[in-house]
């Protein structure tokens, strides 16, 4: 009994709340505070005005911690009635842990930590802008490509860098004396910064010296370079597809659950006289399904059962009339119609084709 009562309540909760945090005027509301708070930590930058007003910074940094509070209580309730997909949308992650982190002693006691939570509410502003969500989610995923990149240029920048103090390092120790040195010497040269000075001084050495400049300002700043870039366009196209993947699933729940009715209008047990029909339950378990393609489904189903049910009871019927136009002696009551014309009707088969006279 309890949890009948408790699941309603959770649902009209759940229903209130995406109200209120769906609305415009929440989201901009949130968005405005988050900008102001990002300004308000730019302004306790300058010693002079933290010291004049100490007192209205510290009262408007609670004012803050409280009104994103709520917030997250209010994303909570939005999700009575589903908490899971609450927990596993790591923006909501994200949100929970900067402003629950605030409230723990050693926080409040470091104002270093206290700062850095206090930034990392400034990028809870991405949740609000589409696009930059987009570009932080493709930054993640192109982790695991960056990773091959940096495999693959650290082992270029050591051959080189080994190959390079080999030959110059007696004649240009300035920047091939040592392993680290030279390795510093052609990381400069991948963004191409320096690289006339570079290959003016090898020339003084050797006119082999352009091989070696020429093969790896190739290699890195364009192969490798290249490589990066392809990298990031491919993560940005995985990571626009999940955020339209995630408004298209938003808004399939939002259609499934729109034509549910409030909590507080559901009537209480009915009796048999007021059971709801078997047909009505059906339309109301369409309406409250999780997705609009199981709706069509179900729908097909349905529609095809009925047409298997019509065509059963016509060929019921049409074996009632083969039989009664099949019986010697058979008349039919119509006006006009001579027994010799209803023999051969019956001589004929349902389907037009001949049969024996019995």
């Amino acid at each position: 009994m309890s949890e009948q009562v408790a699941a309603p309540l959770r649902h009209a909760i759940a229903v209130r709340g995406r109200r209120i945090v769906d609305s415009p005027a929440f989201t901009g509301t949130v968005f405005c505070l988050i900008v102001t708070n990002a300004a308000l930590l730019g302004i306790e930058t300058y010693s002079g005005v933290v010291q004049q007003w100490h007192g209205a910074l510290k009262a408007t940094e609670y004012a803050f911690l409280c009104a994103f509070t709520v917030e997250i209580l209010l994303r909570c309730a939005a999700h009575a009635d589903r908490p899971g997909d609450f927990f596993r949308d790591p923006w909501n992650m994200f949100d929970v842990l900067v402003v629950a982190l605030a409230f723990l002693p050693f926080a409040r006691e470091n104002a270093t930590v206290l700062r850095l939570l206090r930034l990392a509410r400034v990028l809870r502003a991405a949740r609000f802008l589409p696009q930059l969500r987009i570009v932080i989610v493709a930054v993640g995923k192109s982790l695991p490509g960056t990773l091959s990149f940096l495999l693959i240029g650290t082992l270029l920048l050591y051959v080189y860098a080994m190959v390079g103090w080999v030959f110059f390092a007696d004649d240009n120790p300035e920047h091939f004396g040592s392993l680290g040195r030279a390795a510093l010497s052609l990381f400069l040269l991948i963004t191409l910064d320096g690289l006339g000075d570079a290959v003016r001084e090898g020339l003084e050495i050797s006119r082999w010296t352009i091989v070696y400049f020429a093969s790896f300002v190739l290699l890195g700043s364009f192969l490798l370079v290249n490589l990066l870039i392809g990298v990031v366009i491919n993560s940005l196209e995985e990571a626009r597809e999940l955020e339209m993947t995630r408004e298209r699933e938003e808004n399939a729940a939002a259609s499934g659950t729109a034509a549910i009715p409030d909590a507080t209008a559901i009537p209480g047990p009915a009796t048999d006289s007021e059971a709801v029909p078997a047909s009505g339950a059906a339309t109301m378990s369409r309406v409250v399904g999780p997705t609009t393609e199981a709706v069509e489904v179900v729908d097909a189903v349905e529609a095809t059962e009925a047409l298997r049910a019509q065509i059963a009871v016509l060929r019921r019927a049409l074996d009632g009339i083969e039989a009664n136009l099949a019986r010697p002696g058979h008349r039919c009551g119509c006006r006009g119609v001579e027994e010799g014309e209803l023999v051969g009707v019956a001589e004929s088969g349902p389907w037009g084709g001949r049969r024996p006279r019995p």
